[in-house]
C-alpha cells in the first residue's frame, strides 16, 4: 500500500515510546465517546479516558490499553500521549485480576478509602483484563 493511504500512529507515555507504526485505521476511547480515524481525517485534539485503542493494519486488528491521556489527530498522524499504555499481548492478566479484586474490596469499604482512587483503580484493572483476555 502507498504511504499516503496510511496513518502514523504513535503512543508515548512518560516511560517512553510504546508504539510507532503505519496503520490503516485507529479507534480510541475519548472523554466524549469513542472515535475513529482514517487517513485524511480533519485535525482535532481530545482527551482520552481509561479504555482501549484499536488499530488496523490490513486485515489485522491490534489492541492497546490506554490509561488517560490526550490524542492529537491530523490527516496523516495520530499522536497519543498517555499516562500509561500496554499492548494487549504485554498485559499480565493475572496481575490485573488481582488489582481488580483489591480495588473492588476497597470500594466496598469506601468510608475507609479514597472512593475516587479506588474507582479509578477498578476501572483500569477491568479494562486491562478485558483487553488482555479478549485480544491476545
Amino acid at each position: 500500500m502507498e504511504k499516503e493511504n496510511k496513518l502514523q500512529l504513535e503512543i508515548v507515555t512518560p516511560y517512553g515510546l510504546i508504539l510507532s507504526e503505519d496503520v490503516d485505521e485507529v479507534t480510541c476511547t475519548g472523554s466524549e465517546g469513542d472515535f475513529g480515524v482514517l487517513p485524511g481525517h480533519v485535525p482535532f485534539f481530545t482527551t482520552l479516558k481509561i479504555g482501549m485503542l484499536a488499530y488496523k493494519k490490513g486485515n489485522t486488528t491490534k489492541y492497546v490499553f490506554v490509561n488517560w491521556g490526550y490524542a492529537e489527530v491530523g490527516p496523516d498522524k495520530v499522536m497519543v500521549l498517555a499516562d500509561s499504555a500496554e499492548k494487549s499481548e504485554d498485559i499480565d492478566v493475572e496481575r490485573a485480576k488481582a488489582a481488580m479484586k483489591r480495588a473492588d474490596e476497597r470500594l466496598k469499604k469506601a468510608e475507609e478509602f479514597d472512593f475516587a482512587r479506588s474507582s479509578s483503580s477498578l476501572e483500569r484493572a477491568v479494562a486491562r483484563v478485558q483487553i488482555g483476555e479478549k485480544f491476545r
